[in-house]
C-alpha cells in the first residue's frame, strides 16, 4: 500500500514513522513545559508596565495642570487684593454716595471671587496631594513588576540556552520524520496532538487499557493492533493506538 511521500511505506513502517514522530514532538513538548508559563507571563508584564508607565505619565501631565491652576488662582487672588486695596483708596475720595456703593459693590464681588479661588485652590492643593501619591504608587508598582520581569527573563533565558540545541535538533528530527508520511495521515495526527494538551496522538496499550484516555480496549482489537496491519484508531478518544513491543522503541 502506497502511503508515502518519497517511498512506499506498510502499515507496520507508517505506524513506526508516527511512534518516532510522537517521541520527537513529546520531547519538545517536554522543553516547553519546562518553559512553562514563563513565555506569557513575560509578555504579560511588558504590557502591564507599559500600562503602568502610560498611567504616571497621565498622572504627571494632570499634576502639571493642577499645578499651574493652583499657580493662576493664587496670582487671581493677588489680582483681586490688589483691586479691593485700590477700590478701598478710591473710597476715600468719591464725591456721592452712588460712587460710594459702586466701589463696594466691586470690593465685594472680588472677595466672592478670592473666596472662590481659596476653595477651588483648596480642592486643587487635595488632587495634588492625591495624585502625587498615585504617581508614587504606580512608581512603586513599575519598580516592582520590572524587577519580576527581569527575573523571568533571566530564567526564561537560561531555560532557553540549556534547551535550545536540543530543541533545534528535535526540529529538524520531526521534520525528517514527517517526510516520511503522507499528508492525509500527518493532517489526522497533528489534528489529534492539537485536541488534548498533553499533545498524544500516538499512545500504546496498556494493561488492556489506551494510553491515553485509558478506556478498556477490547481483546479482538489488542490483536488488531498487534498486528499492525492497520491503523486502529481508539473507539473513545479517537488516538492512534499501537503495540509498543511490536514496534522499535
Amino acid at each position: 500500500m502506497a502511503v508515502g511521500k518519497s517511498k512506499d511505506l506498510s502499515v507496520k513502517e507508517t505506524l513506526q514513522a508516527l511512534f518516532n514522530l510522537q517521541k520527537i514532538h513529546s520531547k519538545i513538548d517536554q522543553i516547553n513545559i519546562l518553559k512553562g508559563e514563563l513565555p506569557m507571563e513575560v509578555s504579560d508584564l511588558e504590557d502591564e508596565i507599559a500600562g503602568l508607565e502610560t498611567r504616571e505619565k497621565k498622572l504627571e501631565n494632570e499634576l502639571k495642570d493642577v499645578e499651574t491652576e493652583v499657580t493662576n488662582r493664587k496670582t487671581a487672588i493677588s489680582e483681586a487684593k490688589a483691586h479691593i486695596k485700590k477700590y478701598e483708596q478710591q473710597q476715600n475720595n468719591v464725591k456721592n454716595s452712588r460712587e460710594f456703593d459702586a466701589l463696594t459693590k466691586e470690593i465685594e464681588l472680588n472677595k466672592l471671587d478670592i473666596e472662590l479661588h481659596e476653595k477651588k485652590m483648596k480642592e486643587a492643593k487635595a488632587s495634588l496631594e492625591g495624585k502625587n501619591l498615585a504617581i508614587e504608587a504606580a512608581k512603586k508598582d513599575v519598580e516592582l513588576k520590572k524587577k519580576d520581569l527581569k527575573k523571568k527573563k533571566e530564567e526564561l533565558s537560561r531555560i532557553i540556552e540549556e534547551t535550545e540545541k536540543e530543541e533545534e535538533e528535535l526540529d529538524k528530527k520531526a521534520k525528517k520524520a514527517e517526510k516520511d508520511l503522507e499528508d492525509r495521515i500527518l493532517h489526522s495526527y497533528n489534528r489529534i496532538r492539537k485536541s488534548y494538551r498533553n499533545g498524544l496522538a500516538v499512545v500504546a496499550v496498556q494493561r488492556n487499557s489506551c494510553g491515553g484516555c485509558f478506556s478498556t480496549v477490547p481483546p479482538q482489537r489488542q490483536a488488531e493492533i498487534k498486528q499492525a496491519k492497520k491503523i486502529v484508531i481508539c473507539e473513545h478518544c479517537g488516538r492512534i493506538l499501537i503495540d509498543a513491543d511490536t514496534l522499535v522503541a
